[in-house]
């Protein structure tokens, strides 16, 4: 497959950016995006010039580390699927491809496609964690809890942090990433004790960012990888608004 591409590059934060086109000749259709960038970025390295910087980890859609915009659609066209986990068989020999790096306000440039992702960890230290003395561990079963309960915790749990949602969202927000945090601790009973404090400072943490507010447009729902549902930003502002009543919330 030959695949042609428009590839942002900013040398670094606050330097002016541009699209430059490279070219990929001799692409198999069973490597992995990354893997198509890395053959890419070994061609530029061989004439001297400058590689194409990208976030990648594990490469195997657990971390949540890579993450750009594919021709404006985070993570690339297929659904539930990060970009490391993307192959090369979703496109069509000739394609052209257009990479950018997610953009949000909260999101700064540090190069190419690579943006700092360090809000969404402040988010987490805002109240992410339970912070109760509860003793040593109990036993796997010693607290009963509903199926459906569990199952709703873990799906918010499965979260990866790879900020998907704020790129595709027209506000930039990262609710449906505070929602799913919020949600798969304050679904379970070792949760409950920090729950209205911990919806009030990671929301106000949130915005204290410069994510944007959620309307509802279902954009980041589309495009998380996890498929992490909008149910859990309904229960976020449910939360919050029960959490402002009360005094603990504060």
């Amino acid at each position: 497959m030959r695949i042609n591409l428009r590839v942002w590059r900013q040398p670094g934060p606050n330097k002016p950016g541009k699209l430059v086109e490279y070219t990929a000749p001799s692409v198999s259709p069973d490597m992995s995006f990354l893997e198509m960038l890395d053959v890419v970025n070994e061609g530029l390295i061989a004439k001297g010039e400058d590689p194409i910087a990208f976030d990648s980890d594990c490469r195997e859609g657990i971390c949540g580390t890579c993450g750009f915009m594919i021709d404006g659609l985070a993570h690339g066209p297929m659904r539930a699927t990060t970009v490391c986990q993307l192959h090369m068989r979703s496109f069509k020999d000739g394609d052209t491809l257009t990479l950018e790096p997610w953009r949000a306000r909260a999101f700064p440039i540090v190069k190419d496609l690579v943006v700092d992702r360090s809000a969404l960890d402040r988010i987490i230290q805002a109240g992410g964690y339970t912070s109760v003395n509860v003793g040593g561990a109990q036993d796997g079963n010693a607290i009963l809890i509903p199926k459906p309960t569990v199952e709703q915790a873990m799906d918010a749990a499965q979260c990866i942090q790879c900020g998907a949602c704020v790129a595709a969202c027209k506000n930039a927000s990262a609710a449906l990433f505070t929602s799913a945090k919020i949600s798969h601790l304050g679904l379970l009973p070792q949760g409950q004790i920090e729950r209205s404090t911990r919806v009030v400072r990671m929301v106000a943490r949130h915005d204290a960012e410069g994510f944007g507010s959620c309307s509802n447009e279902g954009e980041c729902e589309a495009v998380c990888p996890k498929e992490i549902s909008i149910t859990n930003i309904a229960r976020m502002n449910r939360d919050y608004f029960a959490a402002t009543l009360i005094r603990g919330g504060r």
